[in-house]
């Protein structure tokens, strides 16, 4: 029975396995995410900034309710737990800590989760906490073993374990070295267990100084692409929110693949994409009765026996030459399969080769592997250096999965930049650019249009430096997908009205005429003849007039005689069906059909009475 139930899986895992691999690789495998927010909850972090600014529970609390909302919407199955410490309350698992209140269990975000931290937020928000929980000691130790069992009494398999330390006491414990040895230890312990701590630290007066305790609390970056402790503390809500986004977001490899630099010299890569395109998620058929989703399953029945098929009695046929030739599926497999997947160097080539319209779809990063193939990063390294010093871009044969066929594609390097905060914003690597073929690109016959003159276009060269911008594409969100996801939440949160969104796309006509003046004027001048209006709607066309036109016809009158002259002779239904309508108006006979013969049989009812 294990065995058939192996070659028949449910659809709907099938489907999520297939979006784990779009977006991730190997999640589908691997596990799930988890994430921890351990809060500091002493008095310090509820007072206020200068000039009305929101405190740093404030900050925390709206953090919070991003994560939650973004993974409810992007990875729901991930797990999120909410902790403080620094209590005077104390709630957890057999209460087996004091001075720890355990907010949420780790467990799938949801709409209460939403909703319990919105009631956290502002004075109000204040306020509850101070009733709930309140303030009193702190120990960090006793707060890292509470979250260490939170982990312990998850069954899942768990992919990735995070831990984030909210707080803006540098020093929690201040005198007391049993309380900073105790919290060193269980940090070092949840480190072994592959939980991963890191700290979010915020303003204090005084500045804050991560010297003093948390430096041997953090865990240590985990590959250079990881954002490592951060010295400056964040006092602004946007940077904290930057910090977060870059810690807890997973980056999922689409393959891991080797880059064959020549024989025997191979170097592990991660496949990924920066950049997906958001849609809206497909909708979920649920049962009528009970409101549960509808779990599909598929079997193939043979058509003349009614018996169950198995995958290896299935075969595919291809008809050539007036003959259905038979293939097992392995056969297809191997006709699909060009070689192992991979990336192969053929040779470099100047920047100046690659071309705009050689983008053909969007690009992919790659970025070594250092636990596939050691040495991968040094190797890497020194190809990406060297490509940038001769601006040249690698061309390869690019083989991302298992029977894809090959593409070309260009490894375009990429330095690294970070902001003011030490957060990166790109990160260093090839983008890989996948170029056509020769029988892709076809030559379009340009239209014959009218050749604008030197003035014209000088004007429209004045327009368009008056209209030009910095583009960013994170400063442009679909509208649909907003509003959409407004209203979900709505519903989830049990609010009045969705939130109002801004169409971004929409063009500020109010600033493009301010920036513009008189330009547009002058163009129009220019372009179009005195007295026309591009804004007016053309004339309508008249009808051309042959000589008299086609008249309306006069309507076809019979008299009561011709009628049945043509009664008697038999040649009633010579007559055509808008005289014969037109004679029945004529003697008053309603008719409810239109038929000839439905006609033919009231006049003759009529006349022959």
């Amino acid at each position: 029975m294990a065995e058939w139930n192996a070659y028949y899986h449910n659809e709907d895992e099938e489907e999520e396995q297939e979006e784990g691999e779009q977006s991730g690789g190997d999640y589908k495998v691997t596990g799930r995410d988890s994430l921890v927010f351990l809060v500091d909850a002493s008095k310090e972090m509820f007072i206020k900034g200068e000039d009305g600014q929101p405190s740093n529970f404030d900050m925390t609390m709206e953090v919070v309710r991003s994560v939650y909302t973004s993974k409810i919407i992007s990875s729901h199955r991930d797990l999120v737990a909410l902790v403080f410490y620094g209590t005077e309350q104390s709630k957890n698992p057999r209460n087996s800590f004091k001075h720890v209140y355990v907010y949420h269990d780790l467990d799938e975000p949801g709409a209460k989760r939403v909703r319990d931290v919105d009631g956290l937020q502002g004075d109000k928000g204040a306020q509850l906490a101070a009733d709930t929980m309140g303030s009193g000691e702190t120990s960090l130790g006793d707060a890292l073993w509470c979250c260490a069992n939170l982990y312990s009494d998850i069954k899942l398999r768990l992919s990735h374990k995070r831990l984030m330390i909210f707080t803006c006491r540098d020093d929690p414990h201040g005198d007391d070295s049993t309380k900073d040895r105790q919290a060193r230890t269980k940090a070092s312990d949840l480190k072994e267990t592959g939980v991963v701590i890191d700290l979010m630290h915020m303003m204090k007066p005084g500045g804050f100084d991560v010297s003093l305790f948390f430096c041997d609390i953090v865990s240590p970056p985990e590959d250079e692409s990881e954002l490592g402790l951060q010295l400056e503390p964040c006092d602004k809500l946007d940077d904290l929110k930057k910090r977060v986004r870059a810690k807890e977001q997973k980056k999922r490899t689409m393959s891991r693949l080797n880059l064959c630099l020549g024989k025997g010299i191979n170097v592990a890569v991660g496949m990924y994409a920066t950049a997906v395109m958001t849609r809206k998620p497909s909708a979920i058929r649920l049962y009528r009765e009970t409101n549960e989703p509808v779990r599909s399953k598929t079997r193939t029945f043979h058509t003349q026996t009614g018996s169950l098929l198995l995958p290896s009695e299935i075969k595919k046929a291809q008809v050539y030459g007036k003959k259905q030739i038979v293939m097992e599926r392995d056969e297809v497999d191997t006709i699909k399969r060009f070689d192992d997947p991979g990336l192969l160097l053929m040779g470099f080539k100047p920047m100046e080769k690659l071309k705009l319209h050689h983008h053909i779809r969007p690009a992919v990063f790659l970025y070594p592997e250092e636990d596939e193939v050691k040495g991968s990063t040094c190797l890497f390294s020194a190809l990406l250096m060297k490509c940038r010093e001769k601006n040249v871009f690698a061309l390869c044969r690019c083989i991302s999965r298992r029977n894809y066929p090959p593409r070309f594609v260009a490894l375009v390097p990429q330095k690294e930049e970070v902001d003011h905060g030490k957060v990166q914003i790109t990160p260093p690597g090839f983008n890989a650019i996948f170029l056509p073929y020769a029988d892709d690109i076809r030559t379009v016959d340009a239209p014959q249009c009218p050749v604008a003159s030197q003035m014209q276009v000088n004007k429209m060269k004045e327009i368009v430096s008056k209209l030009r911008f910095k583009y960013r594409s994170d400063a442009f969100e679909n509208p649909v997908v907003q509003q959409h996801y407004r209203n979900l939440e709505a519903l989830a949160l049990d609010m009045m009205a969705p939130e109002d969104t801004e169409d971004l796309i929409m063009p500020k006509v109010e600033q493009i005429d301010q920036r513009l003046g008189p330009l547009v004027q002058e163009f129009k001048d220019l372009v179009y003849p005195n007295g026309y209006n591009p804004e007016s709607k053309p004339a309508a066309k008249r009808k051309t007039d042959t000589g008299g036109g086609a008249e309306k016809k006069p309507k076809m009158e019979v008299s009561e005689d011709e009628l049945k002259a043509h009664m008697q002779n038999g040649t009633l239904g010579k007559l055509t069906v808008p005289i014969l309508k037109e004679a029945c108006k004529q003697f008053g006979i309603r008719t409810t059909g239109t038929k000839k013969q439905e006609l033919l049989d009231a006049l003759t009812a009529r006349l022959g009475s």
